[in-house]
């Protein structure tokens, strides 16, 4: 999987899945223009983190800071993210997919989000969601470790809510 090249190491990990009746491309389609801002759950997790209010698909995110590291187009692809997400606006890093790969700066945390479509059986593929966050030193590691005992639930249930609702979109065709 492309996350592994992305952030073979890391501090904390949250995985997720989901099994959908449809193709790979007509998933990975939906998971690449979906605006999940549509979703109760997620508008209202997005606006207690205090996240602006932008269209939660792929472009959106990117605005927000998220950059593109990786993809394999129908397969996978690898969000990644770098800031002090434990203060209150994250203070998140603008850095390039070389500065993303490289980045070790003390006091902050990277993160690698993906979403990876495997077929199953003709008809049926499971959509993943993983993330994984790595540290750059012992302080931020203590801070990210403090912050996810919080929000570590919260984020794991926007990432199923996600899958939810790609298996709802592409399952009503």
């Amino acid at each position: 999987m492309l996350i592994e090249q992305v952030l073979p190491k890391y501090d904390e990990r949250e995985y997720h899945q989901i099994d959908i009746r449809g193709d790979r491309k007509e998933v990975y389609q939906a998971i690449r223009t979906i605006d999940f801002s549509d979703s109760f759950v997620i508008r209202t997790l997005f606006r207690l983190r205090g996240l602006p209010p932008i269209s939660t698909n792929l472009d959106g995110l990117l605005q927000v800071g998220f950059l593109l590291v990786h993809e394999t187009r129908d397969e996978e692809f690898v969000l990644g993210l770098v800031g002090k997400f434990w203060t209150l606006r994250a203070e998140i890093l603008k850095v390039n997919a070389v500065q993303y790969g490289e980045f070790n700066q003390k006091g902050y945390a990277k993160l690698a989000w993906n979403f990876a479509i495997q077929e199953l059986a003709p008809g049926t593929v499971r959509l993943s969601t993983e993330t994984r966050i790595a540290c750059t030193d012992d302080r931020s590691r203590l801070r990210f470790k403090l912050y996810w005992a919080l929000i570590g639930r919260f984020s794991g249930w926007t990432r199923k809510e996600m899958l939810r609702v790609v298996k709802r979109r592409v399952e009503a065709k």
